[in-house]
């Protein structure tokens, strides 16, 4: 059977994804080893056989989505907004929160936890991109643009910061990024950019007077005023540079990582620590070199486009993943205050990984929908 007949899109990124899967199989098969004598009895398959299945559909997802026209999501994205934002606001009412902390962000459905946040992420890049196509004629009026262009940012980021800062953060930056390559007046980017740091200020104010309404703030706070204060660590970032001192240039080798036992989420939002200890610099400086060649891909694949839709949502999506990633990694080396990002395909987490999957699929059906020519061109 040729497989190539069957796999549609870009061969690099399809190639680079499953590169990013095989090491997470690794890292969290060694990684989850503490969850499951702390959980289940010493079985660490279990962990790995529910990441398998994370894996196994979320690839699934992406083939589909590799073979469906990407002109289809023009108009769809409206309605699958529109339920993101329904499920935003669902886990928000009633979803489950994180160790008892005041920040519901899970939902749960079929019996799996999903996380809406993610969802509204890719729902709104794809919503985002058709807007400013199908509004080129009023992006340099307010008004008129402020209904299709800047109200969606604001609603999902609006809804998302109360519970999760660093992910509202992250898909106003985007949005930003978006809506700049989109064309969108300069003058009414500064608008957003000041509703937005209205909104943030006003919500730290209300909720610095009034604790009992949230407790992110504190939290908020207290990693900031961490990372800025030399003599003050937080346990799981003093773990994560101790994982990172062990692994030195060659690593400590598979699955002999010991920082695993003691530091938090080392599956998911501290696996890039265990990659470094047991790996090395070397291992390390890999995953970076498979982030960036995914940049890369997507960076040309978009300037191989022609259609404003397909351009936009490229590096809406593709620089979603990558930032994101690179958000992750600086955190475990200390150079950004801890933010609770996942590393794209390779952290355990079934939304995570599913909406990367989404992502990676829908830019695969752009690639696969390139002119015959064009495609050739891409994969040199």
């Amino acid at each position: 059977m040729n497989w190539s007949n069957h796999i549609k899109g870009d061969k690099y990124i399809w190639g680079i994804a499953i590169l990013l899967s095989l090491v997470s199989i690794v890292l969290v098969y060694s990684a989850s080893s503490h969850l499951a004598f702390a959980y289940k009895q010493g079985n660490t398959l279990s962990f790995l056989f529910k990441h398998l299945m994370h894996l196994g559909i979320g690839f699934f997802i992406m083939w589909i989505l590799s073979k469906v026209p990407y002109k289809y999501f023009y108009n769809t994205s409206i309605l699958i907004f529109g339920i993101a934002v329904i499920l935003v606001i669902c886990a928000i009412s009633g979803g489950e929160s994180i160790s008892g902390a005041n920040a519901s962000r899970w939902i749960r459905v079929a019996g799996f936890s999903f996380q809406p946040s993610e969802l509204a992420k890719v729902a709104l890049f794809v919503l985002l991109a058709r807007n400013l196509v199908h509004f080129k004629d009023s992006l340099q009026s307010f008004p008129r643009s402020f209904g299709p262009i800047l109200f969606p940012v604001i609603l999902i980021c609006g809804l998302i910061l109360p519970s999760n800062f660093s992910t509202s953060a992250m898909i106003f930056m985007i949005s930003f990024l978006i809506m700049f390559v989109g064309r969108y007046s300069l003058k009414w980017l500064s608008v957003m950019v000041l509703i937005g740091a209205v909104f943030v200020g006003s919500f730290y104010a209300i909720v610095s007077n009034y604790p009992t309404i949230s407790n992110r703030v504190a939290t908020w706070n207290s990693r900031i005023d961490c990372y800025f204060d030399d003599e003050c660590k937080s346990y799981q970032v003093n773990q994560a540079e101790m994982a990172i001192a062990r692994g030195g240039v060659w690593g400590q080798g598979p699955g002999k990582s010991v920082q695993k036992y003691f530091l938090p989420q080392s599956s998911s939002d501290f696996v890039y620590a265990v990659i470094v200890e047991e790996y090395g610099r070397i291992g390390g400086l890999f995953v970076i070199v498979l982030y960036l060649s995914l940049l890369f891909r997507v960076l040309r694949l978009a300037s191989k486009c022609d259609d404003d839709f397909a351009i936009l949502l490229v590096i809406g999506l593709g620089l979603s993943i990558v930032s994101q990633a690179f958000i992750n990694m600086a955190v475990a080396v200390s150079l950004l205050p801890v933010t609770g990002q996942t590393l794209p395909l390779i952290s355990a987490g079934g939304s995570s990984v599913w909406m990367t999957c989404v992502a990676l699929g829908l830019i695969l059906s752009i690639s696969n929908g390139l002119p015959k020519p064009q495609n050739a061109e891409l994969d040199v």
